[in-house]
């Protein structure tokens, strides 16, 4: 067993004990999840063949892939252009001005020629018309400066009503073209279809050719680029761009491919081009293994009894340790293809056993920790799809396994088969619908089987290696006790033949006292197998025993002053458990021998020595004692009084039985010897009568019936007169 060995080192190392028992702890758990977290340096280059798949080691936004997508969001929104009505009408008053100003001219030079009778030049009405122009704002002279000379030639030479016509056909093909959107990208083209419609008109050549030299300044831009709102525009369409994100445990180039540019810029926006090992996780590592240790240590400070309380710790770390070398094993053998191999794990294992040696928090607190120990165990599926999933199960799992009754899971049946397998695999395959798996990809099945078989690995271990880990940790264990109660075991043996009347009665008080703590719920074979040995004592002075004496054969004590028979008497316990301590049986065995008496009164010799001496005291025919300290012991108790007391009554009956256990179960609450034993009056109520049930059956008496002869006697007859 690993209980003794683990004492003997207790008691070697004393106070150094639990310091060394964490350090090492500490190392281990750092030791193996640092082997999960480090990272070789690397520096990568476009062209190179990735010798594995590289995963992004971080949650990042991709910036200049965002810039590119914002960019491009920019481009496409449409420039929004402004529509102004005025320069339609401004540039048909300054038409309509110039046609007023060539009018103006060309009747001024015909006054002149009339008063003169000399014909004005055309140089004249030129300089005339330039006059004119001086008197126009300057914000319009522009305009007509831009407007060729040989228009204003022909508008001299053509007669008034084709002039005029000229002026009607011109203002109409501008203003035509002016109420549509005229912008600086597509002027040319407008004035080009203006002048073809012109072209098309009946007019003569020297007044289409006058028409199209206004057309092609009066055709202008009424439609202008709105910089401020289209600034607006593209800021919206930039804002309304989601960040190109790189999430951590996203591969960036699978094995075996190439390394192009685009998985370059990837990775320079993750540092990863030349990756130098990150001291974070290595902080963490080192964080999280003393929290462990911080949380177990006030998880235990409560425990008074200190080797209780290091008996925890031990059991825990061992524990962990063992979690933590099974995930590391499965995450060996995690890869692409197989990325839920991890749910092989059997997460219920360890809380399980937790729950049952030492206590539901612990079972709890383990389920907890695995979760957080897994999460860097499994560091390169961070970020990835799977992660959420073994972690889910895996706390689920665990959880679940508290649930259980804390007695051998063999014995819960259904009850273990439901909290072990049954919901942690329903969990699993919640999980995998709300990912929205293909549950017609053969990959989702293989995920789900591995699901389902370390729940069912955990229910195998926990049933297989339960009597196993039992034997380790404790000295009562299912398989010692089986052993201890052979009867050809060598105490037994010795106890048959040297003190058969022991060993009978202690088989009696094994069977009455088991009974009686079955309905108890409490542990029958272990309060078996004490009853065994509860008596190895006498084995000293067996004859000093009136159950071990020859029928006929005078009690001895007859010649013994009480004094000495009380020491005698006393030594059966000291003795007892001194071969018993000798023997290394179970603590519970010894603390029963020691206890089944309490400090009860021997009552015989008392009376005796008091007849002799009246300043004797009860005090001094008490037995030493302590009284019984458990539900079994307290058990134990009553039932070898009882039986003792039952087997020497003269035709004990029904009702003797049932008054004598009743009045003895009295007298131990009053002598106050059940008070330690945490037995309740119900509980009281229960063993009465199973003890009653047990003596009735075996010490009944037997009815005689004088008209009718036994068997034995017929058989006895006839032998002798076959004799005669």
């Amino acid at each position: 067993m690993i209980i003794a060995p683990l004492k003997r080192l207790k008691n070697k190392m004393g106070k150094y004990f639990l310091p060394v028992l964490l350090l090492l702890f500490f190392l281990i758990t750092s030791g193996i999840l640092y082997s999960s977290v480090h990272q070789t340096d690397t520096n990568y280059k476009e062209g190179q063949v990735a010798e594995e798949s590289i995963r992004a080691n971080k949650t990042v936004e991709d910036t200049p892939a965002t810039d590119q997508k914002k960019e491009l969001a920019a481009d496409a929104v449409v420039p929004e252009y402004t529509y102004q009505d005025e320069v339609t009408s401004e540039q048909h008053q300054l038409i309509e001005q110039l046609f007023d100003m060539v009018e103006k001219v060309r009747k001024d030079s015909e006054e002149a020629e009339d008063d003169s009778d000399e014909e004005v030049t055309e140089d004249e009405k030129m300089s005339a018309l330039k006059k004119e122009l001086e008197q126009v704002d300057s914000d319009d002279i522009t305009f007509y400066q831009q407007i060729p000379r040989s228009f204003y030639q022909l508008a001299f030479d053509l007669n008034q009503d084709d002039l005029t016509q000229v002026k009607e056909e011109s203002l109409q093909a501008v203003d035509q073209k002016m109420d549509e959107q005229v912008r600086q990208s597509n002027l040319d083209s407008a004035r080009q279809e203006a002048q073809e419609q012109v072209n098309e008109l009946d007019l003569s050549n020297e007044q289409k050719e006058a028409v199209n030299y206004l057309v092609d300044e009066g055709v202008d831009v009424n439609t202008f680029l709105n910089e401020e709102k289209t600034d607006e525009l593209k800021q919206e369409a930039e804002d309304s761009v989601e960040p190109v994100m790189i999430y951590q445990g996203e591969v960036i180039v699978r094995e075996g491919s190439q390394i192009d540019s685009t998985a370059i810029q990837k990775l320079n926006v993750l540092g990863m081009t030349e990756k130098n090992q990150s001291f974070f996780p290595f902080v963490a590592i080192i964080l999280v293994s003393l929290l462990q240790i911080v949380v177990l240590l006030y998880f235990t400070y409560p425990v008074k009894n200190k080797d209780e309380r290091e008996n925890q710790m031990v059991f825990y770390t061992a524990a962990m340790t063992l979690s933590l070398v099974f995930m590391k094993f499965f995450q060996l053998f995690q890869t692409e293809a197989v990325a839920y191999i991890p749910l092989f794990f059997p997460a219920a294992f360890i809380p399980v056993v937790l729950n049952l040696f030492v206590n539901r928090r612990s079972g709890i607190l383990a389920a907890a920790f695995q979760v957080v120990l897994a999460t860097f165990i499994f560091y390169d599926a961070v970020g990835t799809n799977v992660l959420p999933i073994i972690l889910i199960t895996y706390m689920f799992s665990g959880l679940m396994g508290t649930l259980l009754a804390r007695k051998r899971i063999s014995h819960q049946g259904r009850q273990s088969v439901l909290w072990i397998v049954v919901f942690p695999f329903l969990v699993s395959v919640i999980l995998f619908v709300l990912q929205g798996v293909d549950f017609a990809d053969s990959q989702t099945w293989i995920a789900l089987a591995c699901s389902l078989a370390g729940s069912i690995l955990s229910l195998l271990m926990g049933v297989g290696l339960y009597q196993f880990i039992e034997l380790m940790v404790t000295d009562n264990s299912d398989i010692v006790l089986n052993e201890l109660s052979n009867p050809n075991h060598p105490l037994l043996k010795k106890l048959l033949e040297e003190a058969p009347g022991t060993y009978h009665h202690s088989m009696m008080v094994a069977n009455l006292s088991a009974n009686a703590v079955a309905e108890l719920n409490g542990d029958s074979l272990l309060t078996r197998v004490a009853c065994y040995y509860h008596d190895i004592g006498k084995l000293k002075h067996a004859n000093f025993f009136v159950e071990n004496l020859p029928q006929g054969a005078e009690n001895p004590h007859n010649f013994l002053l009480p004094e000495d028979s009380k020491q005698i008497i006393f030594g059966h316990v000291s003795d007892g458990v001194a071969v018993l301590k000798q023997e290394k049986m179970p603590q519970m065995v010894i603390d029963i021998c020691q206890q089944h008496h309490g400090t009860t009164l021997m009552k015989f010799f008392y009376s005796k020595a008091k007849e002799r001496n009246p300043e004797v005291t009860e005090e001094d025919f008490r037995y030493p004692g302590p009284i019984p300290q458990t539900k079994e012991a307290g058990v134990v108790s009553i039932a070898d009084s009882c039986e003792a007391a039952v087997r020497a009554m003269d035709e004990p009956t029904n009702e003797k039985i049932d008054e004598f256990v009743s009045n003895l179960i009295t007298d131990r609450m009053l002598d106050g010897q059940l008070d330690d034993a945490q037995l309740t009056l119900k509980e009281l109520k229960i063993i009465k009568r199973s003890l009653i049930n047990g003596l009735c059956s075996t010490f009944h008496s037997r009815i005689k019936y004088p008209k009718m002869k036994s068997e034995a006697e017929k058989m006895k007859e006839e032998q002798e007169r076959s004799g005669q």
